[in-house]
């Protein structure tokens, strides 16, 4: 597929577009995949839904503590804000989100889905209205990431009427947050809405030396115009959205003694260490009914991202001031030399902790920090026809959906070399741009996918199907912004991944789901390098009746080749947007949900929600390749999947008050497949509380506790180093809707 068919198809879909001329389907129906929790019980298979009355419970601005409650879905956490989360479900790689359909708006939002998946953008979670997980079989209509499966977040919708909200918040660590929005649905069928959402902090952590924050700064700026009249053929929605963030965040983490003399601290060598980003995205959606059973819609986007992360990367301890390459001693290799007591090129240990804590100057031009520069765009066209129809006694609801897609990502990134004098970093030589990296990687997508929900008697059968044909290419260049041809790999892909779910009603309550399905992960580039593939299964039972909602499902992803690509922030010994095969591997486990009413007393009632995830993942083979994967031998666990997690929440709501408690325990993980003894996370359990009361019809007000015991531990050990959780924050706030 060539780029030029991008254009192409966008001239034909809006001409097929002009031909028809009936009642539309709303353009706003098409944000979502389920919509709404009843339809995501009606899914065959697991699907969940957690929506705007949910949401209100915490009010919670990080993804991370939202999507704890649903089970299968795993989290490595990196900043402690969700501001670029590390996301897996039914345990696919956490890094960077790569592994998952993420979607805002039932779009797709990582800044390069194909070319580059790792997600350094994540919508920001405090403007949304809704999040849903879709898994099983189902996933195939979202791709292309189809193992685990796919996240969509809702923004807010323009009003019915016309009406609006504001909150305030502020919290500990100089954190507030704003969030604002207005909007309407007028009789002639114009509605709009505008919506601003500002989020500060100065963060938890304390950088040695410095009166610097490790906080953030994002603002948030969304508008949306939709034209749909009760007697017209037509809807029309426009988004238009833009976010800049500024966060003073660091890939370097602490050894064990130091995390465990005081977890939030930060070196002073990370001073410097700053990601700021621009994004913006643009979406065009129609969509109408050509008859009563039969509806179209054509969905044109367009997202633009731009991010420099200014961060150290590494060390020159032998004297070769070379720029270039400082990864044979990056912080990752000091710290592993520290924590394992191992002198690192002739540095002994006490050297080396010398150098972290500022008490030894080092040489000139000793010291790497990388302008990771990066621009970024995500742009296509998606249409899908939609067919309800009954024949005989069996219904059909059809899908048919069609994505043209191209993205890239372009580095033009710098090295520059430090020294560290009396505890303060002095800059040597700022370096050649492009000195760091100076590469364009590019993906053009052709996605077709077919779905059919059948219904009849007892029964509910979903066939489906998706066709991938991928174009990945990779350009290198020299001579910095003069860009001198050096070299170009490529690596095409197709792909047909068939599915099918299938659910039985026993009774009104109680329904068995099945399903098989071929899940697919799109490969990196490197041309030796094999697609991800696995066949997925899942059986389970639903139980749901007006007091009690109960799912147990059970799953098993058995993999043909597991694919690792290295990353910065992978923290391996690897070149960056390589990647590699990980041959066989098996992930199975047992997803869990119960939602019921525990009592009644005195007009208060008792809400009751626990989720369990188990999961046991293991490699099937020997891997010689180590770069990526590190000395994997079979049986050993995929990094950064925990084997128990679970979430259980207890509440007293009463009319005009409610309190929550909710407790999260995730097991400790090994973040390499050898996991030796400083390749473990701690296990975690953490304590959230919030309470609301409504002051009046338009005002209520809020407070919450996260972390409430201060639980402090290793969460992460990536990119260099032990990482803490946040610590315990008090948050009050305000809402007034109008």
């Amino acid at each position: 597929m060539k780029k030029s068919t991008l254009a192409t198809a966008i001239s034909f879909v809006i001409l097929a577009n002009s031909a028809f001329a009936h009642s539309p389907k709303a353009a706003d129906e098409t944000v979502t995949i389920y919509g709404n929790t009843t339809n995501a019980q009606a899914a065959t298979g697991a699907a969940q839904y957690i929506g705007e009355e949910e949401l209100a419970k915490f009010v919670y601005s990080d993804i991370q503590r939202v999507i704890r409650q649903i089970p299968g879905v795993s989290v490595q956490v990196e900043d402690g804000y969700g501001l670029r989360p590390n996301i897996s479900i039914r345990g696919v790689a956490t890094e960077r989100s790569g592994r998952i359909t993420l979607l805002e708006d039932n779009i797709l939002i990582a800044p390069a889905p194909y070319s580059a998946p790792s997600a350094y953008y994540f919508p920001t979670m405090g403007r949304m209205s809704a999040v849903e997980v879709v898994k099983g079989p189902a996933a195939i209509t979202q791709g292309p990431y189809t193992i685990g499966g796919a996240l969509n977040m809702v923004s807010t919708p323009i009003p019915e009427t016309q009406g609006g909200q504001v909150t305030l918040e502020a919290a500990q660590d100089a954190t507030y947050r704003l969030h604002a929005n207005l909007g309407d649905k007028l009789d002639n069928g114009f509605g709009y809405l505008i919506e601003a959402h500002q989020w500060q902090s100065d963060g938890f952590q304390d950088i040695d030396r410095s009166d610097s924050n490790t906080g953030l700064d994002v603002t948030d700026l969304t508008a949306k115009l939709a034209y749909a009249p009760t007697d017209s053929a037509h809807s029309v929605e426009l988004k238009l959205q833009v976010t800049d963030q500024d966060s003073e965040q660091s890939y370097l983490g602490l050894t064990d003694e130091d995390f465990r003399q005081n977890s939030t601290r930060r070196y002073g060598l990370s001073e410097l260490d700053n990601i700021s980003t621009e994004h913006s995205q643009v979406i065009l959606r129609y969509g109408y009914e050509i008859n009563q059973n039969m509806n179209f819609t054509t969905t044109i986007y367009n997202n633009q991202h731009e991010r420099n992360w200014f961060k150290t990367e590494g060390i020159d301890l032998d004297g070769s001031e070379n720029a270039q390459d400082f990864s044979s001693s990056s912080w990752s290799n000091v710290i592993s030399a520290i924590n394992n007591n191992e002198s690192l090129n002739g540095l002994s240990v006490s050297q080396l902790q010398g150098i972290l804590d500022g008490d030894i100057d080092t040489a000139q031009g000793s010291i790497q920090i990388r302008s990771n520069a990066r621009e970024y765009f995500s742009r296509g066209i998606q249409f899908g026809l939609y067919w309800d129809k009954t024949v005989g006694e069996v219904k059909h609801q059809l899908e048919v959906g069609v994505r043209l897609h191209e993205d890239e990502e372009d580095r033009l990134q710098r090295n520059s070399t430090y020294q560290q004098i009396n505890g303060q970093l002095q800059l040597n030589d700022l370096g050649e741009l492009g000195n760091a990296g100076n590469r364009v990687q590019e993906a053009q997508a052709l996605a077709v996918h077919i779905y059919d929900r059948i219904e009849f008697g007892n029964w509910v059968l979903t066939p489906g199907i998706r066709f991938e044909d991928i174009e990945q290419q990779r350009t290198r260049f020299n001579d910095g912004e003069t860009r001198t041809f050096r070299d170009d790999r490529e690596n095409n892909t197709q792909v047909v991944l068939p599915g099918l779910g299938a659910l039985y009603s026993i009774d009104e309550s109680f329904t068995l789901v099945a399903g098989a399905h071929k899940g697919f992960t799109a490969p990196s580039n490197s041309p030796d390098v094999r697609e991800e593939e696995a066949i997925n299964y899942e059986f389970g039972f639903r139980y749901a009746n007006n007091n009690l909602n109960a799912e147990a499902i059970y799953f098993l992803s058995d993999y043909d080749n597991l694919l690792g690509e290295c990353t910065a922030s992978s923290g391996s010994d690897c070149e960056i947007g390589d990647a590699f095969n990980g041959d066989a591997a098996t992930v199975q486990g047992i997803e869990f949900v119960l939602k019921t009413e525990l009592t009644e007393f005195n007009g208060i009632t008792v809400p009751f929600n626990m989720t369990y995830t188990y999961i046991d993942s293991e490699f099937d083979t020997d891997i010689a390749d180590t770069a990526f994967f590190g000395d994997v031998s079979a049986g050993d666990s995929i990094p950064y999947i925990p084997e128990n997690q679970g979430q259980v929440s207890l509440g007293l709501e009463a009319n005009n008050w409610s309190a929550y408690i909710n407790g999260v325990y995730v097991d400790e993980v090994c973040v390499r497949a050898s996991c030796a003894e400083f390749e473990k996370t701690d296990g975690s359990f953490t304590v959230d509380i919030s309470g609301n009361y409504q002051l009046s019809n338009d005002l209520k007000l809020f407070a919450r506790i996260e972390n409430l015991t201060d639980e402090q531990d290793i969460v992460s050990r990536q990119p260099y180093g032990a990482r803490p959780n946040k610590t315990r924050t008090f948050s009050v706030g305000a809402q007034y809707s109008f």
